[in-house]
């Protein structure tokens, strides 16, 4: 039996997830597979050509409101008929599981595929559901799918027995034109001076206090860096007044749709984050062949290898200075760097590869076969 008729279910979209989940959506349809998508009403914008079914699986605990959700994907599960249902994120698991629960827990119908994208949140409460989501996607999905190393030891170690790395490949993107790259660097005003770019959203995860500690070591230098941070969120302020009191000339200039021309001007790219999963700027980063200083964290050494990037440990803001002045200072580390980018890029899974390794998983669980003997590679 193969998997004809696939269920998604996702209760966020942030972080890369919800076009994580459109690029298998997508793909899987132009296969000829059946697909429907269960999620949040603001996420339908995301699946315009598949089947969507609105369900608020919010990121929060929500009371009754959980309860609520559940049942109501419960009822869009009884009438899509799955036979694979593959929910992205624990909260989205959870809910998937409960709804698909039979008399006295028993679980009916399809199978229950789990993908981890996230580790553990900051802070006691969170912690605490992040950890009993953990174990009932553990104990109750028939498979789980992880983002990073680390990801899949922790699942493996609540009691997932049927536990795979999964690919999140980067969209494809075009190289910019000449006229992008140089209407980029006129918007930053870097003028001459060595441009150091970040990327991503403003929230702890990302590591950018640690990016602007760094770069306040490094205003002494002649010319002094610009340091480019593109990306909104909940600490956009306050990284911006953290700048303006250690007196570091930082640009914050929102979320942008140029990445690719910002990585072209850029002369270093940083990624100092507290964790990542197979963060998409480091793709991109590889893509575009540009030195790449980057945490030692999570799923990020299996993207760069060694060489690919210096690594760092995260929440280190002297060891990231003494990365990034290296790379400004030698032009062969830089050039090396940079080429050995460009061939771990090349290494990197297509989005037509991560669809076929899901569909792979999609029929394995549809017949119901064991897991294979490298499922926990």
């Amino acid at each position: 039996m193969t998997a004809a008729r696939i269920a998604y279910v996702i209760g966020t979209t942030a972080g890369g997830t919800g076009h994580h989940v459109a690029m298998l959506a997508d793909g899987c349809a132009a296969r000829g597979l059946a697909v429907e998508v269960f999620g949040p009403a603001a996420a339908r914008g995301l699946f315009p050509a598949v089947a969507f079914g609105p369900v608020e699986i919010g990121h929060r605990v929500r009371g009754a409101h959980d309860g609520q959700a559940t049942l109501r994907l419960r009822r869009l599960l009884s009438r899509a008929r799955p036979d694979v249902v593959h929910a992205h994120g624990l909260r989205a698991g959870a809910a998937a599981a409960l709804a698909l629960a039979g008399p006295h827990g028993r679980r009916r119908g399809p199978a229950l595929l789990v993908t981890v994208h996230n580790a553990a949140p900051d802070g006691a409460v969170s912690r605490a559901v992040y950890l009993a989501l953990e174990r009932l996607t553990a104990r109750r999905a028939d498979a789980v799918l992880c983002v990073s190393p680390d990801l899949a030891d922790r699942i493996r170690r609540a009691g997932a027995r049927d536990v795979t790395l999964t690919p999140v490949p980067a969209p494809a993107a075009e190289p910019p034109s000449a006229e992008a790259a140089r209407k980029a660097r006129a918007d930053i005003g870097a003028c001459g001076r060595p441009v150091v770019l970040a990327a991503g959203r403003c929230a702890r995860q990302k590591g950018f206090d640690t990016l602007l500690a760094a770069a306040a070591s490094l205003q002494h230098r002649d010319p002094a860096p610009l340091v480019v941070i593109a990306g909104d969120g909940p600490l956009a302020g306050r990284l911006a007044a953290q700048s303006r009191a250690a007196g570091t000339e930082v640009r914050f200039l929102g979320q942008r749709d140029d990445v690719p021309a910002l990585l072209a001007v850029a002369d270093v790219v940083v990624v100092p984050s507290r964790w990542e999963g197979q963060p998409l700027i480091v793709q991109e980063a590889l893509r575009a062949g540009r030195p790449l200083v980057a945490s030692r964290v999570g799923g990020i050494p299996a993207l760069t290898g060694e060489a690919g990037a210096l690594l760092v440990p995260p929440d280190d803001p002297g060891r990231l200075a003494s990365a990034v002045a290296s790379v400004l200072d030698d032009p062969v580390l830089s050039g090396h760097l940079a080429t050995a980018a460009s061939a771990r890029a090349a290494a990197l899974p297509s989005p037509s590869v991560a669809v076929d390794a899901a569909v792979a998983v999609y029929a394995r669980l549809a017949r119901h076969d064991p897991p294979r003997p490298d499922s926990a590679a």
